[in-house]
């Protein structure tokens, strides 16, 4: 079974676009590969989060993942600061990496745009992003669009490693999901449906009753033409609408448009597509959080498996690159 990598950042509650664009796809990953999957929780701190509120996040993203499908008998679930080799590891990469390499980061760009000052964290993000990828000899890691660059990067120190130090890191391949893999806005359909940004109404919490779905999508943005057809360009809002139904009944978005000629019908059948796609994830989640015992052992048996795989990873590197091992 090839080795998959692939994290998310503890936002708490999970929006449509996480699920659909990736948790949904890690799901399907469990039968298939060999899947670690980590809650990157020092990756959070590059943002102004108080303390408190990045625990509870952390905790909430465990249940909210659990929920959604993964299982601790088939994946590896685990919080990225639990597992030390992350941080040990991203040094050695940072002694790899280039400034030049790292300024070229379009996310750095276009985070750091308009400050007066940038953290380093921010500036080194790529670098601690491919540790966590090379620490567990990941052969696949499933990207959006967004971040194809950094995976590149990661890809390049695995590389440049190997050719100075031998062949201790495995070089890792993107997959890129088909349908669904950029979820857009509601309200603003240029733009990924986030909870960065100020859009109450254009994301939907993976949560969010069933009339608070139906509320948004009611009052999604389209146009004025009133045809219904997939044209991404053209017509972002009816596509995305579009995206949403196909990707929830598993058809495809421009065969769904041809069901409907009018944006009324089309909001209705993707309102009650997303409701009952939810409905079974939301109640394994009310389940979950009465038990928070439970998610708290899923979380260190996760760490201590991610350890045994990462801890070999890191000395071998380590090794190679000339550090004493500890007595």
């Amino acid at each position: 079974m090839p080795r998959v990598l692939s994290g998310i950042q503890p936002s708490g509650d999970l929006h449509l676009g996480n699920y659909l664009g990736a948790i949904r796809s890690w799901v399907a990953n469990q039968d298939t590969d060999d899947c670690f999957y980590a809650i990157v929780d020092l990756h959070a701190l590059t943002l102004d989060i108080e303390p408190g509120d990045l625990r509870s996040r952390t905790a909430a993203t465990a249940v909210s993942l659990l929920a959604a499908g993964l299982d601790p008998e088939r994946c590896t679930l685990f919080v990225q600061s639990q597992v030390h080799e992350h941080t040990e590891m991203a040094w050695l990469l940072e002694c790899t990496a280039t400034m030049g390499e790292l300024g070229r980061m379009t996310q750095f760009k276009d985070k750091s745009e308009r400050r007066a000052s940038v953290r380093v964290g921010l500036f080194t993000y790529p670098v601690l992003q491919a540790a966590d990828i090379l620490l567990y000899d990941s052969e696949l890691v499933p990207v959006g669009d967004d971040q194809r660059q950094h995976l590149e990067l990661a890809r390049q120190l695995a590389v440049r490693f190997n050719n100075r130090f031998g062949p201790v890191l495995v070089v890792p391949e993107a997959t890129f999901p088909v349908v669904g893999a950029r979820v857009m806005d509601l309200q603003h359909p240029g733009q990924k449906m986030s909870k960065s940004v100020h859009s109450p109404l254009g994301t939907i919490s993976i949560l969010d009753p069933p009339q608070d779905i139906e509320r948004k999508v009611r009052r999604a943005v389209t146009d004025n033409d009133g045809e219904v057809r997939y044209d991404p360009r053209g017509k972002p809002g009816v596509s995305n609408l579009l995206e949403l139904l196909a990707v929830s009944t598993g058809q495809a978005p421009d065969v769904v448009a041809d069901l409907y000629e009018g944006y009324g019908p089309l909001k209705a059948d993707t309102a009650e597509a997303v409701i009952e796609l939810l409905r079974p994830l939301q109640r394994r989640h009310a389940s979950l959080s009465a038990d928070p015992g439970l998610v708290a052992g899923v979380l260190a048996g996760g760490a201590a498996k991610a350890r045994q795989v990462a801890g070999e990873t890191y000395r071998r590197a380590a090794s190679a690159v000339g550090l004493l091992e500890p007595g």
